[in-house]
């Protein structure tokens, strides 16, 4: 049985990146732990000593969030970007795999599932760092916030399958340049991760609006909070939305590149 051509053999392209990941551990672990911690820090602590937020919040609670969108993001999309295009080009991996009874759908979708999980354990790495800080600082609100790491996962989905679209039509590892300048960096710096959204003149918060990030950041404040509304439901329904698009995008895509 299968779903857009994709079958149940997508785990085993999950399994080897996994096995990948195990045996570099080290390099592979290591600073997805310090790049969130720093964040924290250097602007949690540092900038927030500077800024004031309305109801007496500590800037460090509201960068949390943020931060939790923000690094699965980014984990997703190198992986399934500028890693994901080593192993098309440079490895010779697709060209294996697709030599056995897997298909390209399975290859790509396993691509994206890992990414996807590589998010999703990126979201364990800060909730466990927010728990530390949280006596301090009240960052964590609610048990809710353990929701945060499936939510994680769907933002993995929707980036791994935005980079991994990107990958099929990527002519060398240069172009990745556009993919961060013109996709990573207005979703890192207007998708409500570093100050509300109402601060922003009209015009970008509507763009903000379309940004899939804005509604990955607005339900995991929700769930930090516990502070949940019947609006989060229209921002799942819009990034269960992207999420679908791009992974049937990239799954098209990427079959055209391939198949030669």
């Amino acid at each position: 049985m299968s779903v857009l051509g994709v079958s149940y053999r997508s785990y085993r392209v999950w399994q080897r990146n996994r096995d990948v990941v195990r045996r570099l551990w080290f390099v592979e672990l290591v600073p997805p732990v310090v790049g969130p911690l720093i964040m924290m820090s250097a602007l949690g602590l540092g900038l927030g000593a500077f800024v004031e937020l309305d109801g007496g919040q500590s800037y460090v609670a509201f960068l949390t969030p943020g931060i939790l969108s923000i690094f699965p993001m980014l984990w997703a999309m190198f992986d399934c970007g500028w890693g994901a295009f080593g192993r098309m080009t440079m490895q010779g991996v697709y060209d294996a795999v697709v030599a056995t009874p897997l298909n390209i759908e399975d290859v790509i979708a396993g691509e994206i599932f890992f990414g996807a999980t590589r998010g999703a354990l990126q979201a364990v790495h800060i909730l466990v760092a927010a728990a530390i800080f949280t006596p301090a600082y009240g960052i964590i609100e609610s048990p809710l916030a353990i929701l945060a790491i499936p939510v994680a996962f769907l933002a993995g989905l929707i980036f791994g399958s935005i980079a991994m679209s990107f990958t099929s039509v990527a002519p060398s590892m240069t172009a990745y340049n556009f993919l961060f300048a013109f996709v990573i960096n207005p979703m890192f710096w207007f998708g409500g991760a570093f100050y509300p959204l109402e601060r922003l003149p009209t015009g970008l918060q509507t763009l903000a609006w379309f940004l899939p990030i804005t509604h990955i950041v607005a339900i995991n404040r929700g769930l930090l909070t516990g502070d949940m509304h019947w609006s989060h439901l229209g921002n799942l329904a819009a990034a269960l939305a992207f999420a679908g698009a791009f992974f049937a995008l990239a799954l098209w895509s990427m079959r055209r590149r391939m198949v030669k």
